[in-house]
């Protein structure tokens, strides 16, 4: 049986650039289209109108006159960029573009189709989140008491966030709860304002306590409905007055160990 030999894998283009040291600092949007059409630029191919045309030294102009493949200055942004296209002459007037090729600074790359550049963002953001899956399964761990948890110890940048996070909300929860001291100081502020500002009297407590005429009692309206002197009260009664105690606005005293003498 024969031996069969296996076809060489075409040769991808994008990973590969060209440059010619000789002609680099002599570029220019006339001496381009002869940088590029070089025979050892990988890029170009030999078969090509632009090489016919070099042969019978013709000018430029007479490739839209050809039918086939050929390559054409695109776009010129000097001193640094030069787009080129490679294209498919049908006619005069339309051709269909094969493949773009861009030079930087006198070197040749080729330029990524759309295909190409989804495919690799697609891949890139794969293998990202294998990554991130595999880091993520790598922390976890399992007790049949406790089920899933995560350990960050290997990793000293989690740990230490971890840490700081535990510490922030402890530190969150000491401010939010006030000490005994405080919260009996709120209530001696309040009692000194209620003392120094006190509530309105209602309008029915102002007409009990209005001062009598001299000569009268006070009369307490009894059980039948009849209003009866009060003998015992024999004096006018004054405004109501609220009854506050001295505040001690000193904090509660610390208390002292007790010492125990042998």
């Amino acid at each position: 049986m024969a031996n069969r030999q296996m076809a060489p894998a075409p040769e991808n283009h994008l990973r590969l650039s060209w440059h010619d040291t000789q002609m680099m600092a002599t570029l220019s949007p006339q001496t381009v289209m002869d940088y590029f059409c070089r025979k050892s630029n990988p890029f170009y191919d030999h078969q090509c109108n632009n090489e016919t045309i070099r042969m019978q030294r013709l000018g430029v102009e007479h490739l839209h006159n050809m039918l086939g493949l050929e390559y054409i200055l695109l776009h010129v942004a000097e001193p640094i960029l030069y787009v080129i296209r490679k294209q498919h002459r049908h006619n005069t007037a339309e051709a269909t573009p094969i493949a773009d090729y861009y030079i930087i600074g006198g070197t040749v790359y080729k330029a990524p189709d759309l295909a190409n550049v989804i495919n690799a963002r697609i891949l890139n953001t794969v293998v990202n989140l294998q990554s991130a899956f595999e880091e993520a399964s790598s922390y976890a761990r399992y007790h049949p008491n406790k089920g899933y948890t995560w350990d960050f110890s290997s990793n000293k940048v989690l740990s230490d966030k971890s840490k700081s996070d535990k510490k922030d909300a402890n530190g969150a929860k000491d401010e939010n709860s006030g000490t005994l001291f405080q919260k009996q100081r709120v209530d001696m502020l309040l009692v000194e304002l209620l003392r120094k500002f006190p509530p309105p009297i209602p309008p029915t407590l102002q007409n009990m306590q209005q001062p009598l005429q001299p000569g009268q009692l006070p009369s307490a309206a009894g059980a039948d409905g009849t209003a009866s002197n009060a003998a015992g009260d024999n004096h006018a009664t004054g405004p109501l007055d609220i009854a506050t105690e001295s505040i001690d606005m000193k904090p509660p005293p610390e208390k002292k160990d007790k010492v125990t003498i042998l």
